[in-house]
């Protein structure tokens, strides 16, 4: 009996099976692409194919399990979507340095996220942990009502325990502080350095607690935002995670890593304190509401500056993929050169083939990967489109002096991007990102002009030699392509 059971009964439980997780994976997966993927882990991974789907692949989450609105009142939710649309549609019009590209995301942004262009601030931009950690000390200690930090990353090591002394410190002079740290990238924290700042004041809370790390569906939605507001006028916001690795300061060998963030103080801290807001009342499960506290008045006379910015956020609470489509309109509305610097590039569909077109028509572009990654599956798979674009006159460099890490995007020396957001389907549907929009020709020249110095420490992949290597070395590209929508 037990070897009939062997032989004919178990198979055919298991064959019944995998075709009902066939079916669901055909029903429920959105995209043609990650449809293929899990249908081929599942198929030729037996048993852990199973595991994976159904721990990374299942959208667990409902909307109404993720409610972070900041208004109970939809007449008032209303009325403010109103007020945004209308302010800033009166700003566009009346801004005539504002070229078609620049209005077109613009309004796109606007009308798919209602976030709102925003015309009194003062953007600097910060090279690496050296330049962006000081700048958030001396903010920190200069807070007077509130500190609100936001981060995918947060170490229990050198910076990250300046910073939390920081924050204890404002905490004990009676200065509001709260942080949100993602439970699953911050996960170094949460045994002692948390119990810390909860016992000397600080609130903390974990973005989607996980309670069994190895099994847990809820690492597939992460959020990877990096937030700080201070005082509801000035805010950080980019890729540099709050960890010793980005300063640079380690022992000699350690990798370089090369980052990029953003300071901005005026109007277009507004929305990212909402951002926060609604995450802090998601995470804390708490019920917040907007007031003047966390708005305050924006005096223009102290703002030292008059660009215009934007802030680009979505995650799987979204309506739309607001993000990705900033992207593909960025690149779809480039004249003449489009600058890109990302360290996962694993582009869906849409930015692909938004490239290929935007290279055909002679736009000049280039892209600046890492030549040193720290996924290696993650580089073979972002290797297997360098052939397409490649051929369509697409320039990528691999940088070499260490690991890049900076998500920037500059189009036509007009349109500035820097944020959180990877080119990759993860950072399109999956994790919570953020984007800083600046539309401003001598910032956007700013951050050009670093990219063109990145360049120095960068190789040219050459489309003739790219073409020339053998089966063998594509064949773990293309493996890893196979995967390339769950990765």
């Amino acid at each position: 009996m037990s070897d009939l059971f062997l032989l004919y009964v178990l198979p055919g439980i298991y064959f019944v099976i995998t075709i009902l997780v066939l079916l669901r994976i055909i029903y429920d997966t959105k995209t043609t692409s990650k449809t293929w993927g899990y249908i081929m882990l599942v198929v030729f991974v037996p048993l852990l194919g199973f595991i994976f789907y159904f721990t990374f692949g299942v959208n667990y989450r409902k909307r109404k399990l993720y409610n972070k609105k900041l208004f109970d009142d939809i007449a008032v939710q209303k009325q403010v979507h109103d007020m945004v649309l209308e302010q800033s549609e009166k700003l566009l019009e009346n801004n005539s340095e504002m070229k078609t590209p620049q209005q077109k995301l613009a309004r796109l942004v606007l009308h798919e996220s209602i976030s709102p262009l925003s015309d009194h601030n003062e953007v600097e931009l910060l090279i690496n942990g050296e330049q962006k950690f000081p700048e958030v000390l001396k903010c920190i200690k200069a807070a007077k009502e509130h500190i609100h930090v936001e981060y995918y990353i947060f170490r229990d090591d050198t910076i990250g325990n300046e910073i939390a002394e920081a924050l204890i410190e404002k905490a004990k002079e009676g200065v509001s502080v709260k942080l949100i740290y993602d439970d699953y990238g911050s996960r170094s924290i949460r045994k002692k350095l948390v119990d810390k700042l909860r016992k000397a004041g600080v609130e903390a809370s974990p973005f989607y607690e996980i309670k069994f790390m190895l099994f847990a569906n809820r690492i597939n939605y992460r959020n990877h935002r990096k937030i700080i507001v201070i005082d509801g006028h000035t805010a950080f916001v980019g890729g540099i995670n709050i960890s010793d690795r980005y300063t640079n300061r380690r022992a000699p060998k350690s990798l370089y890593w090369r980052d990029t963030h953003v300071k901005i103080k005026g109007e277009a801290v507004y929305y990212l304190q909402y951002l926060f807001l609604g995450d802090w009342n998601f995470c804390a499960n708490q019920r917040i509401a907007p007031s003047r506290a966390f708005f305050p008045e924006i005096k223009t006379t102290e703002i030292k500056g008059d660009k215009l910015v934007q802030i680009a956020a979505s995650g799987p609470d979204s309506d739309a993929p607001t993000i990705l489509y900033s992207l593909v309109q960025a690149i779809s509305g480039a004249q003449k050169t489009l600058f890109i610097t990302n360290p996962y590039f694993i582009p869906d569909e849409s930015i692909l083939v938004a490239m290929v077109i935007a290279a055909r028509r002679g736009v000049d572009i280039k892209l600046l990967l890492p030549g040193t990654s720290d996924s290696k599956i993650v580089s073979a798979a972002a290797r297997s489109y360098y052939s397409q674009l490649l051929i369509a006159g697409v320039e990528i460099y691999h940088y070499h002096k260490g690991f890049v890490h900076a998500k920037t995007l500059v189009a036509d020396g007009e349109i500035a991007m820097v944020g959180t957001a990877n080119l990759d389907i993860r950072s399109f549907n999956l994790n919570f990102e953020v984007n800083a929009i600046i539309y401003d020709n001598d910032f956007a020249q700013k951050l050009q002009k670093v990219f063109f110095e990145d360049l120095k420490d960068a190789d040219k992949i050459l489309s003739e030699d790219w073409q020339k290597r053998t089966v063998l070395q594509r064949l773990p590209e293309k493996i890893a392509r196979l995967l390339s929508s769950i990765l």
